[in-house]
């Protein structure tokens, strides 16, 4: 299964729910998000930075990660950032490849 890394920034909304809820519960509600699209969340960290949380997530689909990532917009408690995250395996049938390209200009 396809793995996902996701970033997420909360709104001040989110933090207040943050501050209310605590983390458990906010891992415990992206564990039911991620498995009600089939998925397994694999990691769940909360950061200090630009990114409140970091979390690595198997996916069954770039439809299921970009569902996830829509209805974490949707809520208007956060902001998040998806990423397609690639095995030494991947890169290696990636290389393997022969695509065919022209820059422009050429």
């Amino acid at each position: 299964m396809p793995k996902y890394l996701l970033q997420v920034s909360y709104t001040s909304d989110g933090a207040k729910g943050l501050l209310k809820d605590g983390g458990s519960k906010r891992r415990a509600a992206a564990q039911a998000l991620v498995e009600s699209l089939g998925g397994r969340l694999e990691a769940f960290y909360y950061a200090f930075g630009d990114s409140d949380v970091f979390t690595v997530a198997d996916l069954p689909d770039a439809a299921s990660a970009a569902a996830v990532s829509l209805t974490l917009a949707a809520s208007g408690a956060l902001t998040n950032k998806t990423t397609v995250l690639l095995t030494p395996e991947d890169i290696d049938a990636a290389v393997k490849k022969s695509p065919s390209y022209t820059p422009p200009g050429r």
